[in-house]
């Protein structure tokens, strides 16, 4: 018989998700292919920018606001409450951040932007656990109320100082950011060389040590300190427990209220954390509209990565890779990219064979063969494409992925204090 103090011991876990679990060595060796083909795409293309350093360096920059959304995503899902208002929350990051950053220094802007999505995490805490309203309902209004209270404060607070206008706060310095000494100078040289691999090594390892902020460092941090928390502490059994079955929970002793709404506050505020990095890093002040759908990016990297911080991490990378291929050659290298989507297409297509599926091995072998042909009749994708590529991407992915997942059992549930009795 399960007693209470089964609850204090860290190794015991909720019920595990459903289906095969890919090993590292495998993930690894999938990730290690990944580049292969890559490497391959860009020898045939010629589009040398899809792995060098600049474009890993603006791809890793651009993962850490999605990641950060996607964590607090995971954090607000594993106690069992959706929290759809992420969007909201990031704006309330970089407006706090801003704010605060302008006037007293950066690193206070990083903490009142943390605060400011804190206090959406907090509403949309009280809103759901307290009064029991649906969810998603909650965290659209979250999402309305953030952009009608940032857009009714910038004027009040930035008109008037210098560089600030009804739709961006002035300057904040910078935090500051650390480049490798000699190993970034090395690997940058060793992409220039564009061998097969292992100059795409070198363009991925180099991106994570030429000019990286000190606030990407803290966030890339957060995710194995996010892991540790949730699947090694007894506290973070308890909050787990939330998510699967709260009432079982309680009964074991649990303060259910308590752990859901500690859950969702450090959801906005990591959510608060990833709009300051917008405002203070990615661009050196606040913005009408810069989190640009984000929120909704870094809920659809958590769902990508099964509710777990590794694969949310995979997927924020995935998504902010897409996403730099707007500011860097961004035609030629999604012209190139089309090639190697019709690599994996066809590759696909032979593992449901192999499956013997062949049905959904036939669709997807057309789809390879359109996506090909496409890229053989052109030498570039409008603009309107290279935009809207990380969308499309996110949503593909998502479809793909769908039959691997498993959220938390009783995430969005309703759920009263004492009614297992």
């Amino acid at each position: 018989m399960t007693t209470a103090t089964d609850l204090n011991q860290p190794t015991l876990q909720p019920a595990a998700p459903t289906g095969r679990r890919l090993s590292l060595p495998v993930l690894l060796l999938i990730i290690a292919g990944g580049l292969a083909l890559t490497s391959i795409v860009r020898l045939i293309t010629g589009a040398d920018g899809i792995t060098n350093v600049s474009q890993m360096s603006t791809a890793l920059q651009l993962a850490v606001p999605i990641g950060l959304a996607g964590l607090g995503g995971l954090w607000a899902e594993r106690a069992g409450v959706v929290n759809i208002g992420l969007e909201g929350m990031m704006i309330l990051g970089t407006w706090f951040g801003a704010w605060a950053g302008f006037q007293w220094g950066p690193w206070t802007g990083v903490l009142v932007g943390i605060l400011g999505g804190a206090i959406g995490g907090l509403l949309h805490a009280f809103v759901t656990v307290t009064f029991n309203v649906n969810h998603i309902v909650s965290g659209v209004a979250i999402n309305i109320l953030a952009l009608g209270a940032t857009r009714y404060l910038a004027p009040l607070a930035f008109e008037g100082h210098t560089g600030g206008s009804a739709k961006q706060s002035p300057a904040v310095d910078s935090l500051g950011s650390f480049t490798v000494p000699g190993l970034s100078d090395a690997l940058r040289d060793l992409n220039n060389q564009g061998w097969f691999f292992v100059s795409d090594i070198a363009g991925l390892l180099g991106g994570l040590v030429t000019n990286v902020s000190w606030l990407t460092l803290i966030a890339v941090a957060l995710i194995p300190g996010t892991w540790w928390v949730l699947w090694r502490t007894a506290f973070g059994l308890r909050l787990r427990s939330c998510g699967e079955n709260p009432v079982a929970a309680e009964s074991l002793g649990v303060n259910v209220y308590k752990y859901k709404y500690i859950a969702v506050i450090i959801s906005g505020g990591l959510a608060g954390l990833g709009g300051v990095f917008l405002s203070i890093v990615a661009n050196p002040f606040y913005l009408e509209g810069q989190v640009s759908g984000r929120g909704f990016i870094g809920l659809a990297a958590m769902i990508f990565g099964n509710w777990m911080p590794g694969g949310l991490a995979l997927g924020a990378g995935l998504f902010g890779y897409t996403d730099s291929l707007n500011l860097r050659g961004g035609s030629a290298n999604v012209h190139a990219l089309l090639l190697l989507g019709a690599l994996l297409l066809v590759i696909g297509a032979i593992w449901l064979v192999i499956r013997k599926r062949y049905v959904p091995a036939a669709a997807t072998l057309i789809a390879g063969a359109l996506v090909f042909a496409w890229y053989a009749s052109t030498d570039e994708v409008p603009n309107q494409v290279v935009s809207a590529t990380p969308y499309v991407i996110t949503l593909v992915v998502l479809a793909l992925s769908a039959q691997r997942l498993r959220m938390p059992r009783a995430n969005g549930m309703p759920y009263r204090k004492g009614q297992g009795k």
